[in-house]
């Protein structure tokens, strides 16, 4: 699943890309707004992480506009301590969730995790369709309670097809929340991974709607 941060603080920014890359995120990351909100308007993203104090362009613009675009990826503001009155205009602008300096990556993770669920329609931890399931607190998948070795990227394919299950997913959509924006991004390794996913799960879990995409769905 793919993330964007903005952050302008660089020790602060490097410790979370590092955290959330260590929790399977794909991420791309920004230290301004402008740059910042260009990325939010043309890239595809889970959630933002969006703190407010930016350069060039402020967070609550940033924010607004891409609410005034149609955009709706769950954002996570970043606010100072004692700055009550930015988590009010956070909120009133399009924010789904705070947290205030100084936090624990932990927290974040966690408030992460369930806006992400809730964005998908999910009240629990845990992703599940048929005998297979997802424990998106500590990244363990399982069929039928044995657990499966996944790769990062066969990890983050079957989580995003999970919080999508039942539905058509093209390999243009898995394209674009699978890889950061700098990386090379081919559709073929799409196929790769499915065909590896479909090694490790039951026969019939992962679908092929041929000519739009791929369906995660429990056998009937």
């Amino acid at each position: 699943m793919r993330l964007l941060l903005v952050e302008d603080d660089p020790i602060l920014r490097q410790q979370l890309v590092e955290a959330l890359r260590t929790a399977a995120y794909v991420v791309d990351s920004a230290d301004n707004g402008i740059d910042g909100r260009h990325l939010g308007e043309n890239e595809a993203y889970e959630a933002v992480i969006l703190d407010l104090g930016l350069p060039q362009l402020d967070g609550l613009t940033v924010l607004r506009h891409w609410r005034r675009l149609g955009k709706t990826m769950p954002v996570l503001i970043l606010t100072a301590r004692d700055s009550w009155h930015e988590k009010v205009a956070g909120i009133d602008a399009g924010a789904d969730d705070y947290l205030t300096k100084p936090f624990h990556v932990e927290e974040l993770l966690a408030r992460l995790r369930a806006l992400i669920r809730r964005t998908g329609g999910h009240a629990s931890a845990e992703l599940s369709c048929g005998p297979l399931t997802l424990d998106t607190r500590n990244g363990r998948a399982a069929v039928d309670g044995r657990t499966l070795t996944l790769t990062s990227h066969e990890y983050r394919l079957l989580a995003y097809l999970l919080l999508h299950r039942e539905q058509i997913v093209s390999r243009g959509e898995l394209v674009e929340h699978l890889y950061a924006q700098d990386f090379d991004r081919d559709s073929n390794t799409v196929e790769v991974f499915i065909a590896r996913l479909r090694k490790k799960l039951p026969p019939g879990l992962i679908e092929t709607v041929r000519g739009l995409g791929y369906r995660l769905s429990a056998p009937q």
